[in-house]
């Protein structure tokens, strides 16, 4: 993939996960293509760890791969925060 279609796919990816955690702050579309490129990179290699199939390119696959790792990492930073 091309540079382009990883911002497309994190500023994607990283607007749901931001939806689907339940938060309803507003940071951005560049914090949101941050936390979905961070995010693929996370959600594929656990996926990639399992025997599954990481990001493959701009399309639904990569979306819900991005976006299951930034859940993820809204969860972890989230828990740092409160336990500190």
């Amino acid at each position: 993939m091309n540079w382009i279609a990883w911002l497309l796919l994190g500023a994607v990816s990283g607007w749901l996960a931001n939806i689907l955690s339940g938060k309803k702050e507003k940071k951005g579309c560049f914090f949101n293509m941050v936390l979905g490129v961070i995010g693929a990179f996370i959600g594929g290699f656990i996926f990639e760890s399992f025997g599954g199939t990481g990001i493959t390119g701009f399309n639904l696959w990569s979306i819900l791969v991005a976006t299951i790792g930034a859940m993820l990492l809204i969860w972890l930073v989230n828990n740092i925060k409160s336990n500190n």
